[in-house]
């Protein structure tokens, strides 16, 4: 693994071989190993190491990026010789600012390097996939899946002084338990492997294919629903990157004339917070700008868009300066040059009043339907936020309070402004993971008049 010394070591060499203007180096240094099991056996082992220098240069108003991950004197003098000849031939950005000076990281920043993440041997994760095949073949299921584990390091290095670096560990374990006619899926991350329960995850997905057999079929249409945290990530992350200031300039956020105003329900809350228990990830953004927390949505009511420090200057000269709430940098900018701008990526719903366990939750439900996770999610509507997918591994019919077995999968057709406006009931907010966006910090919802348009085969 790259350490800041080696790396601000490479930054000076770097700038020995530079003629920009400016100079702004990123690291990205890797290790990761991943455990994959299927037939309830292990069938991929796999370990990887990779170290990235991404170099910009930039004279005047153009700029331009290179990369590489060979650390010798010649690949860096051409990853240089790249971008600044790159940076030559291109049409100035008037919006191009100078590098960063930085600001210091935000000081309570949880721990988020584990060694016990780090360490993990193919020996300890084939352990923890033994006990998980172990509970497959108790209740006579097939599993597949992968436990993974991962150490990182990234920095910042800029010719004005910036030199920012953030390590941190990762953890994974993602379970599915099949039966004949019926599945259960699990799945857990957190920079520290202790906080994973796989026997807990193995017996929750073996007790949904368990408990789904047989499915019945029932007929779509509009049902209340009780979203599990997993559920409420993959679909609700769809929206996140509208809260961006360049999406709104671009005129291709579903904020657009919406900021200020009551979009949610009153009991949705939604901050961008880095340095939350939960999360993980580095403090600073592409530009090494320290990330601020951010309150998006208060009471239903959007608050405020995500800044990068471009983005900023841009919307305060602009016909939306007066309409989108405060303006400034944030730290939430992706690196230079993108087309995307910045996004929030550190998601953390609000703890509702008066919280509630999925089980409360389905015992107040006269007739609805539990889902485990959502899949094949797409966009059909961006202004209305209207998605479509389908219900997976899990789906189950709840009638006068209690889960009366498995349902054939739903294909849906909702709003998320909709959706967002008709939540009965929430849980206490946890650490997520899904399958078609990053990880969160979402509680469980009950959801009324969700729109279920269409039965599977399966």
């Amino acid at each position: 693994m790259l350490t800041q010394t080696q790396a601000a070591e490479i930054f000076s060499k770097l700038k020995e071989h530079s003629s920009a203007d400016e100079l702004e180096v990123i690291f990205y240094s890797t290790r990761n190993a991943l455990t994959r099991f299927a037939n309830n056996i292990i069938h991929q082992n796999m370990a990887e190491e990779n170290v990235v220098v991404s170099v910009r240069a930039a004279f005047g108003q153009r700029t331009a990026r290179a990369t590489t991950n060979k650390l010798d004197e010649d690949s860096l003098r051409r990853a240089v010789q790249a971008s600044e000849s790159l940076a030559k031939v291109q049409h100035p950005d008037p919006d191009l600012l100078p590098c960063s000076a930085g600001a210091s990281a935000r000081e309570n920043l949880p721990q988020r390097h584990f060694p016990q993440s780090a360490e993990l041997t193919p020996e300890l994760r084939a352990k923890t996939v033994k006990v998980i095949v172990a509970v497959a073949e108790e209740n006579q299921l097939t599993t597949a899946g992968i436990f993974s584990n991962s150490e990182s390091a990234e920095g910042v290095f800029n010719s004005r002084g910036l030199a920012t670096w953030h390590t941190q560990t990762s953890s994974e374990i993602s379970i599915t338990m099949l039966g004949t006619d019926a599945s259960g899926w699990q799945k857990a991350n957190s920079p520290n492997v202790s906080n994973l329960d796989a026997v807990n995850l193995a017996e929750t997905a073996a007790r949904k294919a368990r408990e789904s057999v047989k499915p019945r079929e029932i007929p779509p249409g509009k049902y209340t629903v009780i979203l599990e945290p997993a559920a409420v990530l993959d679909i609700v992350g769809f929206m996140f990157y509208d809260f961006g200031g360049m999406a709104l300039l671009d005129q291709r956020s579903f904020l657009n004339d919406r900021v200020g105003k009551q979009v949610f329900g009153t009991n949705i809350n939604i901050t961008d917070d880095v340095c939350h228990p939960l999360q993980s990830g580095s403090p600073f953004d592409g530009e090494g700008m320290p990330r601020q927390k951010v309150q998006l949505v208060e009471n239903g009511v959007i608050k405020r868009l995500v800044y990068a420090r471009a983005t900023a200057e841009r919307m305060k000269k602009s016909e939306y300066k007066d309409k989108v709430g405060p303006i400034q940098p944030t730290g939430h900018g992706f690196p230079i040059p993108n087309e995307i701008g910045e996004a929030p990526m550190n998601i953390v719903f609000g703890t509702p009043q008066n919280p509630q366990t999925t089980d409360q939750m389905i015992a107040s439900t006269e007739r609805g339907v539990l889902v485990t996770r959502l899949w094949y999610i797409r966009e059909v509507d961006p202004y209305e936020k209207i998605l479509t997918g389908m219900t997976r591994d899990g789906t189950f019919l709840i009638e006068n309070g209690k889960l009366c077995g498995g349902i054939r999968n739903f294909r849906f057709n909702e709003s998320l402004l909709h959706m967002l406006s008709n939540v009965e009931a929430m849980g206490t907010p946890v650490r997520a993971s899904g399958e078609e966006s990053f990880d969160m910090v979402v509680p469980a919802m009950k959801v009324k008049q969700f729109n279920f348009t269409e039965v599977t085969k399966f």
